[in-house]
């Protein structure tokens, strides 16, 4: 029974999970301990989370993103094997910390460390596929696919850009027998036209940051001329948990993501105060962090409400609530995040929320006027300036030629195509959208181990310019040998076939 009346609307919690191809490619500070570290502290214990609750009977929890290169790493051999030892690592790293005089952070950390061992040893040692697909299955979950390499879309040729969604929805059939209709658009970047891709490829809805709508995210809004429908991310409640300048994580009580012992890799403080330094804050206490946790629960769940009920008599009709985050944030940044996620998914119902998807949005009808939406994206200043601007501009330019030389290349050795699959193109073409990751000009405007994100995009680049000068030589055994070798490091993706990049005069306008 509701411990509240019902209020009207539907309230949507959107994640949007990615990282970019770290396999092969270095591992301490930046690299596949990224990963690892993600995947313990974020992806095993949210999708922990999300199977307590569908084994509750729960369903439509919320609208999972999980873009294709973080799916394809999570299912890697080469990852699986590297994530079982770090699980272990971890063990051994508290034990030390006990052993070195700091009980309370050893056997917290232990008892953490031994059940995500044991989780994945149950249920991810053969890949996230299984996972994922689980909670598909049970429709506890929407999920939301992308592009294959999380590409700014709005910056990328048409013809690329049509290939990577195309393929990522492909990708995510074949990992989970299910095609999504919804997307998170990386970094949400829209540009005018891209309506029309998602279209052709059967996109139904995305996300868009609620700038993007004039902050009027109450309901669905058509896109131009089109069927697809833009859901905006509601700020006045998304901020309430995470802003760039605020949220729950920043509590005193919460465990302090920056500071760490260097002995163990282990974060022993809590968060204390702003303007404390972090050898001068107070050891972390899980019974502290969860009555703060209680608090900013019942926060979040009255915030909900209040907006629902106040949005909904503006519009004069029921109002729809979407709050978008990075699954990253609950775990990796913000400790407490998965535990707050449980709660707050068993409590708005208890509070008279309804919670659906963004597909159960679109379907039950909180959708309104169509909008002309204009360049956006949901970085800094709601525009492009991450990705485009003066800091990132040689890596626009380096994007530009590699994509360019790229496709001419690949419509040259469609002249001597015999019909059969071609390894050595199908690496060209892997490595161009590789280079064209977001991640790698974020990393750069962020000044977030820029240095790293620059040599990856410079590495793939070279990796595109080496192959495409063998081809053009005529030396095709070379291009072969040169293809192979780099398919050792970047292999993800085994299923990409360039021939379904289709002719030059085949792309969209």
């Amino acid at each position: 029974m509701s411990e509240h009346a019902p209020v009207p609307g539907q309230f949507t919690l959107v994640l949007h999970s990615h990282l970019p191809w770290l396999a092969h490619h270095g591992r301490w500070p930046v690299g596949e301990e990224w990963l690892y570290q993600s995947w313990a502290a974020s992806y095993l214990p949210v999708a922990k989370v999300l199977r307590n609750l569908a084994a509750e009977g729960r369903s439509h929890l919320l609208s999972l993103g999980i873009t294709p290169v973080l799916a394809a790493q999570l299912d890697d051999p080469h990852c699986l094997e590297g994530m079982h030892h770090w699980l272990g690592n971890w063990r051994l790293r508290a034990d030390e910390a006990s052993m070195a005089g700091n009980t309370a952070l050893g056997r917290h950390e232990h008892r953490l460390a031994s059940a995500a061992l044991d989780d994945f040893e149950t249920r991810w040692r053969h890949g996230a596929s299984p996972v994922w697909r689980e909670l598909i299955d049970a429709e506890a979950i929407e999920l939301l696919g992308g592009p294959l390499s999380h590409p700014f879309q709005p910056l990328l040729d048409a013809r690329l850009r049509e290939f990577e969604l195309a393929e990522g929805l492909a990708d995510a059939q074949q990992r989970w027998g299910h095609t999504p209709a919804g997307i998170w658009a990386p970094e949400c970047g829209f540009t005018p036209g891209m309506e029309t891709t998602y279209d052709k490829v059967g996109i139904s809805h995305f996300m868009v940051d609620g700038p993007a709508l004039r902050g009027d995210t109450t309901l669905g809004r058509p896109v131009w001329d089109s069927d697809v429908v833009a859901f905006g991310r509601d700020l006045t409640v998304s901020y309430r948990v995470w802003s760039p300048k605020s949220g729950y994580p920043g509590q005193p009580y919460y465990r302090d993501f920056h500071h760490y012992d260097h002995a163990t890799g282990l974060k022993p403080a809590r968060v204390t105060g702003k303007t404390v330094a972090g050898p001068d804050k107070a050891p972390y206490d899980p019974e502290l962090a969860a009555a703060a946790l209680e608090k900013d629960v019942a926060d979040f769940v009255a915030t909900v409400r209040e907006r629902l009920i106040s949005e909904s008599a503006r519009l004069g009709r029921p109002a729809l609530v979407v709050a978008a985050f990075d699954t990253e944030l609950f775990g990796h940044w913000w400790h407490e995040g998965p535990q707050w996620l449980e709660q707050v998914l068993r409590a708005l119902p208890e509070a008279g929320v309804t919670v659906g998807t963004l597909a159960d949005a679109r379907a039950r009808g909180y959708v309104g006027e169509r909008v002309e939406l204009a360049d956006s994206s949901w970085g800094s200043g709601k525009d492009w300036r991450v990705w485009a601007g003066d800091q990132v501009s040689d890596l626009v330019e380096l994007n530009a030629e590699v994509v360019r030389l790229a496709l001419d290349t690949l419509d040259k050795m469609r002249v001597d195509a015999s019909g059969l699959r071609d390894a050595t193109a199908d690496q060209l073409l892997r490595e161009a959208i590789l280079a064209v990751s977001s991640d790698w000009a974020f990393m750069v405007s962020k000044d977030s181990a820029a240095g790293y994100a620059r040599d990856r995009a410079h590495q793939h680049a070279h990796a595109v310019r080496e192959i495409a000068a063998a081809v053009a030589a005529g030396q095709l055994a070379k291009a072969g040998q040169l293809a192979a070798g780099w398919y050792a490091a970047d292999g993800l993706f085994p299923a990409l076939d360039a021939r379904r990049l289709g002719p030059a005069s085949e792309g969209p306008a």
